[in-house]
């Protein structure tokens, strides 16, 4: 006799055996009892949560001649017919592929008869999103106006995609994510049945990773008793099946991060590849590694909300105490954004690559948060005396320099020199130019108006706008006294205030912000910081 996956093996027959979705079958049950059936249901939800299950256990109670308390007795003839697939009151239909009209007209054409035996035809239509516009409108009067022996059970994944006229005629029912306690429960309890030994702790590992659903959690347990025919199935072994990284993996990457170490991040990750770990797999367990991170700091009280052992948990919030909230929150953005664009990439490997070097170097990003951790990296330093003795090295150097800070080796000559130095204060006039520069240069004629869009904006000497471009055709375009007569009348139009310009181009071939002060950072930085 040929194997039976243990989802199939174990499919619940009645409603009592239906894990998760309590407030559905009482309702159904209810319905049953009542006598209360409606024509139309439509069963919402993910997948594996029960859709088909308590459809085929509905079509059943409907169908039964000796209910019990609103479920089928399984014994009946009509109980029994149905079980086995053998019913012809029980249609069902994948409209994955029978999507079209035609599939369609051929039910509205059964509908017509009656059952030759039992009360109620049931038709079953799973992934009804699948079905074509016209097959919907083919649907559509049926399931407004079906013979008083027809019930339509449609079932979908996603439910957004049918259409409202078909939504309007249907009771809907949305199945929960079934929870890694009852997953658990129901995955012990089968084990017994099946005589095979297994850890708890591995239990309750593939119910997290089955993510609410009941029947991945049994093709997982399937895969997993495969591997270790025979033999107890511990938690190392589910790991070592799933492609799964332990937790102690996880401590170790998270401290080679907040160590800004990426050879060490890099090698880790060498590592559990050649241990042969999923990849997608150790991106969505070290997200939620980093989220009970993020709880546990957040509240004293979250034991029962994380879904750890005690030895973990006593584990973790020593690790809580490494990192702030801000880095923790920054580090789960960073792993969510790439646990969705893992999934469809040919080098995932790559991919992690670069998400631990943003981890471990957020001056490599401009957002908010990466700003804020720099910022508190610096802090940290300056409380350790980092930048003590190099400060006072400069000290001459900044008593020689009078108006600004030089770096060191700066011999005060140039405009290169003069852009170089951070000035004490921006003066106002040039500070309204530079938040106003976009559209200034839009009121500008068009070949100066594209040749300034690339133009880099600093401060020369006694206050002045200095204006520095790469190319050296820019320079010389827009260095005539035609083209600087345009742009000071454009900058008097639109903030009112006459300064003096100076247009330079950068010739040492260095960027820009190596040889000069980029006011656009500064005073864009600062317009941020107020509106936080």
């Amino acid at each position: 006799m040929s194997y039976t996956a243990l989802y199939r093996k174990f499919r619940p027959q009645e409603f009592e055996d239906v894990r998760g979705q309590e407030h559905i079958v009482t309702t159904l049950k209810n319905q049953i009892q009542a006598d209360r059936i409606g024509h139309a249901y439509l069963f919402c939800g993910t997948r594996g949560t029960g859709k088909t299950t308590i459809a085929k256990i509905f079509a059943k109670a409907a169908n039964c001649e000796r209910p019990v308390g609103g479920s089928p007795c399984g014994e009946c003839r009509s109980c029994l017919a149905i079980a086995a697939g053998g019913s012809m009151n029980v249609i069902e239909i994948d409209a994955a592929s029978n999507n079209g009209v035609d599939n369609i007209r051929e039910i509205r054409e059964e509908v017509a008869y009656s059952p030759a035996q039992g009360k109620y035809k049931v038709y079953i239509i799973d992934e009804v999103h699948m079905l074509s516009i016209g097959a919907f409108n083919a649907l559509l009067k049926t399931l407004e106006e079906p013979p008083a022996y027809v019930i339509f059970i449609l079932a979908t994944t996603e439910a957004h995609k049918i259409p409202i006229t078909i939504l309007s005629r249907c009771q809907r029912y949305d199945f929960k994510r079934i929870s890694i306690d009852e997953i658990s429960s129901r995955l012990a309890e089968l084990m017994g049945k099946e005589q095979v030994e297994a850890e708890e702790r591995a239990i309750r590992y593939i119910a997290k990773a089955a993510d609410g659903s009941m029947r991945d959690a049994l093709s997982l347990l399937d895969q997993c008793i495969a591997f270790y025919l025979g033999q107890k199935l511990t938690y190392d072994r589910v790991l070592d099946v799933l492609g799964a990284v332990d937790t102690e993996v996880f401590s170790k990457m998270l401290r080679t991060v907040l160590r800004q170490d990426v050879p060490g991040a890099a090698a880790l990750l060498e590592e559990l590849v050649v241990q042969g770990r999923e990849p997608g797999q150790f991106v969505v367990d070290f997200t939620w590694y980093l989220r009970n991170l993020l709880l546990l700091q957040s509240s004293d009280n979250m034991e029962n909300v994380l879904d750890i052992s005690s030895e973990n948990l006593l584990l973790l919030k020593e690790e809580a105490k490494l990192a702030k909230g801000e880095q923790l929150m920054r580090y789960i953005r960073i792993f969510s954004e790439l646990s969705n664009q893992i999934r469809y990439a040919a080098q995932k490997r790559v991919m992690i690559e670069i998400a631990l070097i943003k981890l471990c170097k957020p001056e490599m990003e401009q957002d908010y948060g990466s700003l804020a951790q720099r910022v508190a990296q610096l802090e940290q330093k300056l409380e350790q005396g980092a930048f003590v003795q190099a400060a006072s090295q400069r000290q001459p150097e900044e008593e020689a320099s009078g108006d600004g800070i030089a770096p060191k080796g700066a011999k005060g000559h140039g405009a290169a020199e003069e852009g170089r130095r951070l000035p004490k204060a921006i003066p106002e006039d040039v500070r309204q130019v530079v938040k106003n520069w976009r559209s200034i240069i839009e009121g500008l004629s068009g070949g100066l108006r594209n040749y300034l869009k690339l133009a880099h904006l600093s401060l020369a000497g006694d206050g002045q706008l200095l204006i520095v471009l790469d190319d050296e055709v820019a320079e010389s375009f827009v260095n005539t006294e035609a083209h600087i007569q345009e742009l000071a009348e454009i900058i008097a139009e639109k903030t009112g205030k006459e300064i003096e310009i100076k247009i330079q181009r950068n010739e040492n071939g260095r960027p820009f912000e190596e040889s000069f002060v980029d006011l656009g950072k500064i005073i864009n930085m600062e317009i941020t910081i107020e509106d936080e």
